[in-house]
């Protein structure tokens, strides 16, 4: 049996383990931290997952879907909480459709245990990879509690540890690869809305609330336990931010101030601020992902992304499909297959990333915006009459298997179009009359 390695038990890492294993491969896993099975789960340090429809296919591939869906919450659409408190819609795709809540703790340990059960596959935790050397295709691991070191040789290494990824520093010594990172000016805190004493949800749980607020903004998804899981989006410096935020006064005021429907949800709202982390948000970009048919980047350790699309975990479980229907239909022909997946989900993975920086200042701008809203109302209407020449480009990246690259170029072609709709007198007034409907056709038409 073709031995392989996978470098990190993330969430990635476990899936690409499951779906090696259903291909024939003996996987050994290797995590430089403790086993996440018996730690407890620690508030603050994660953002909380949309799992949508990219995911989803991977997972069945996996055949562990069902599994999955027992810890996932459906949100059907946004709910946005303007500064009055007042309640606005948006539905995110059509009826029925839904993008999923998940702990991100809980499904790495769901899948930890899902790939645990395959005989195949072997879990090494508390294994730091040091180095890679390319000549021999071997990793150097460090057990972090005994402190020894040794070589392990292998005929596939997959690398999914993470945006800080060990071997993509090696692979960065290597000519030929280009690789960038930067960070957003703006942080993250996770905060807590607790459930209600009968275990019940203080919010609709079937929704990802916002509260946008120009240059920042709050989000909450729901969790099985009854409470929700808050992320603050808020710059790291400046005259509102992370580094002025100080006292317990201050935040008291802030929150009072700027989300006040939230505040009497949010009894631990200070000791959450000030206890849990504030944490950083790094893009990371860099080709090729492989190194000959040798080592191969997946995930995070790829094509790091702002949260704001929800499309991070599912970027990285599409690599993970894509590479095993490449295989797949190769009959486990390994020739060229690394070199190809990476010509592949290179323009991919820095679409996403793009569009995941246009949806933050979406979300945080615009999503309470009048015009947005009669915009997506529009756009919703139109998609409905004619779904052949219309999916909005939201749909496309979340309840579609369409490249991101393509969905990119083809939301700029419909914002050009709806740009022109926007600007028709009365469109508040009229946008439901036939020749609103006209005028889009024509111009889709041309």
């Amino acid at each position: 049996m073709t031995q392989v390695a996978v470098v990190g038990a993330g969430l990635v890492g476990s899936l690409q383990a499951i779906l090696l294993a259903k291909l024939g491969y003996k996987v050994s896993v290797f995590e430089r931290r403790p086993d996440i099975r018996k730690v407890k789960i620690v508030a603050g340090k994660s953002i909380n997952l949309a799992l949508s429809d990219r995911g989803w296919k991977a997972l069945q591939y996996a055949g562990i879907a069902d599994e999955i869906r027992e810890i996932a919450i459906p949100m059907y659409q946004r709910c946005m909480h303007d500064l009055e408190g007042n309640l606005s819609y948006q539905p995110y795709g059509k009826d029925g459709q839904a993008i999923y809540s998940v702990s991100r703790g809980g499904l790495n340990q769901r899948l930890v245990n899902l790939a645990s059960a395959y005989p195949s596959i072997d879990y090494f935790f508390d294994r730091k990879c040091l180095d890679v050397d390319l000549k021999t295709n071997s990793l150097l691991v460090r057990n972090t509690q005994t402190k020894e070191q040794h070589h392990e040789s292998f005929e596939k290494i997959f690398a999914t540890d993470g945006a800080f990824s060990a071997v993509r520093l090696r692979l960065q010594k290597t000519p030929m690869f280009n690789y960038s990172q930067k960070y957003l000016e703006h942080g993250y805190k996770e905060l807590v809305i607790p459930a209600n004493e009968d275990g019940s949800h203080r919010l609709d749980k079937n929704c990802l609330h916002i509260w946008p607020r120009g240059e920042f903004m709050m989000i909450a998804l729901a969790n099985l336990d009854g409470s929700f899981t808050c992320t603050l989006f808020f710059p790291m410096k400046g005259e509102k931010s992370f580094e002025t935020l100080q006292s317990r006064e201050q935040v008291q005021s802030f929150f009072e101030e700027t989300f006040p429907d939230a505040v009497p949800l949010m009894p631990t709202l200070l000791d959450d601020y000030f206890e849990n982390p504030t944490s950083t948000l790094m893009m990371v970009r860099c080709e090729p992902w492989n190194y000959q048919d040798q080592v191969l980047l997946m995930g995070d350790a790829a094509h790091a992304i702002v949260p704001f699309y929800g499309q991070g975990m599912n970027a990285g479980f599409e690599d993970c499909s894509i590479l095993y229907e490449m295989l797949t239909n190769s009959g486990n022909n390994w020739d060229g297959v690394m070199d190809r997946f990476s010509e592949i989900r290179v323009p991919d993975g820095n679409a996403i990333l793009d569009l995941a920086l246009m949806n933050y200042i979406e979300m945080r701008d615009h999503t309470g915006n009048p015009d947005f809203l009669l915009r997506k109302k529009i756009e919703a209407k139109f998609s409905n009459l004619y779904p052949e020449l219309w999916t909005p480009l939201y749909s496309q990246v979340t309840f579609s298997h369409v490249r991101y690259s393509e969905a990119m170029n083809a939301g700029k072609e419909q914002e050009k179009i709806m740009d022109q709709i926007m600007e028709m007198e009365d469109i508040h007034e009229a946008w439901d009359e036939p020749k609103v409907m006209e005028k889009l056709l024509s111009l889709v038409k041309k």
